[in-house]
């Protein structure tokens, strides 16, 4: 018989989409770089392709408009680097942190 009046309710499943943190979006673009530390004209190409990516996640929503220009601050500054200076920033621990800016801040 199929027929049982304790039987539990079937829940719908609800797909929550999972929408990844600044941090994570700093740490990937840290990881490429790090990949890359001998040769920052390879990582170069891959910030630019991951400017892609972040636009597309801006479009989408995923990501918001002031972590969009914190990741663009930091490729900016990893774009115009030469071998010397692409050490440097990827050395520099401050400039991986969440909230980080290019210019010094008024006190």
């Amino acid at each position: 018989m199929g027929w049982w009046p304790f039987k539990r309710k079937s829940r719908p499943i609800i797909d929550e989409v999972h929408i990844r943190g600044t941090r994570v979006w700093i740490q990937d673009l840290r990881e490429v770089c790090e990949r890359n530390f001998n040769n920052h004209s390879e990582g170069q190409r891959m910030v630019r392709e991951m400017q892609i990516e972040w636009l597309d996640a801006h479009t989408e929503g995923e990501v918001d408009e002031a972590l969009l220009n914190g990741l663009n601050r930091r490729a900016i500054r990893l774009l115009r680097a030469d071998a010397d200076e692409w050490l440097k920033w990827l050395d520099n621990d401050d400039f991986w942190k969440p909230g980080w800016r290019d210019e010094p801040r008024e006190e």
